[in-house]
């Protein structure tokens, strides 16, 4: 269940390098890459690489951002003193550094590059392990977030005459930028799980926050509690993504899978395994095949356990998307081994696997009520299906 896939590589998108020491390394996706070829996945017939991509135009980043903004990046770009605070530049999170608006520029192209495949109808998937850049509004930059790639995408789908995207993020962070983009635009869904907002950044992702006037049920947002596992996260995913997605009809799902939800990453508090995350990519690609005759963007995002965690979740997906599954319990190759020793000095992690097997039961419709992680999904229910015109039936209660 796949179809011609186009990989998005480029080796100009390490560039976007807030310096040493920040989370956000390119040696991430440069690990990742590594791993994606010693495993051949790019090697089959069905799978195109786009090397290199073209960098966004600054029209494109227009049609999200201010034109504001855009001078304050180009600025903070040549002159990294004049980097304005209040508009994200120059801060812990968003460090200015020299060439930033170019290098940002081509993280948009790049997602880009791989919408406009999928539009093409030349791929049914697109995928783009470099960008996922969710954090930046219009105005501003945030949470490592320059120019939001994904919402300049979504908004040059839209520019190409598709008129229901959906829009989903598994990232551990909600996905509040392209939701802020698109709140009142009823052509954008944004589905976000991530970690409550009372215990992690951006702060944001009630279940009541739901889109603007005339966009009401645009916006669904599943806040979990901090120590959420494989099993709750999926039945999470279960028992709300497939009706929402089912009752908008998308033409195409797009989807950032920021890999920062597992238990071991530096930054955040939810406990999903490698196994976990790879069976939210394949319930991601199977709903694509239900619903939109395949169609698929797909990008990374989060994610700071650059060795262990990052290479492996984002070579499943590609696996996955490049109609390659990998076995969980595939050795790592030598050859990545290797090369991790030499260049992290540090092992590599053995297999393809954390050792776990979650379960993803179809959703029941049952609730318990003195169960936190029924209780988030029960709210996001009631905030939302009414909205889509969705039943809630919910037992239980």
């Amino acid at each position: 269940m796949t179809g011609r896939a186009a990989f998005v590589w480029d080796d100009r998108l390490r560039a976007y390098d807030f310096g040493p020491g920040h989370p956000l390394a390119p040696v991430r996706q440069q690990l990742t890459y590594r791993l994606v070829r010693d495993f051949h996945l790019l090697d089959s017939p069905n799978v195109d690489v786009l090397d290199p991509v073209e960098a966004a135009d600054v029209a494109d980043i227009l049609r999200v951002h201010s034109p504001d903004f855009v001078d304050a990046v180009k600025l903070a770009s040549h002159d990294l003193w004049s980097a304005d605070p209040s508009r994200g530049l120059g801060t812990e999170d968003v460090p200015a550094f020299p060439g930033m608006h170019d290098a940002s520029l081509h993280v948009a192209g790049a997602t880009m590059a791989a919408a406009a495949a999928v539009a093409s109808g030349s791929y049914v998937h697109g995928i783009n392990i470099s960008g996922g850049l969710h954090h930046s509004h219009r105005g501003a930059a945030s949470g490592f977030c320059v120019y939001n790639d994904i919402a300049v995408a979504i908004a040059w789908l839209l520019d190409q005459g598709f008129s229901r995207i959906a829009y989903v993020d598994v990232d551990v962070h909600h996905g509040d930028g392209v939701q802020n983009i698109f709140w009142s635009d009823p052509r954008v869904l944004t589905v976000s799980l991530h970690e409550s907002g009372r215990t992690l950044f951006p702060g944001t992702g009630f279940p009541d926050e739901v889109g603007g006037r005339g966009a009401e049920g645009s916006a669904v947002n599943v806040a979990l509690p901090a120590g959420t596992a494989d099993d709750k996260w999926l039945r999470a995913f279960e028992a709300v993504v497939p009706d929402v997605l089912e009752a908008f009809e998308p033409q195409i799902i797009f989807s950032q899978h920021g890999c920062d939800s597992h238990a071991d990453d530096p930054l955040a508090h939810l406990a999903l395994s490698i196994d976990g995350q790879r069976r939210s990519y394949e319930r991601v690609h199977e709903l694509a095949h239900e619903l939109t005759d395949g169609r698929w963007i797909a990008v990374g995002g989060g994610g700071y356990e650059w060795v262990d965690v990052v290479p492996r979740a984002w070579t499943h997906l590609t696996a996955i998307a490049t109609g390659s599954p990998i076995a969980p319990e595939s050795a790592i190759p030598e050859a990545f081994a290797g090369f991790v020793s030499q260049t992290m000095g540090r092992p590599a992690p053995g297999r393809m696997t954390d050792g776990r097997v979650p379960s993803l039961d179809p959703w029941d419709g049952r609730i318990n009520p003195s169960d936190v992680y029924d209780r988030a999904i029960k709210a996001t229910r009631r905030a939302v299906y009414p909205h889509l015109g969705i039943a809630d039936d919910l037992h239980g209660m």
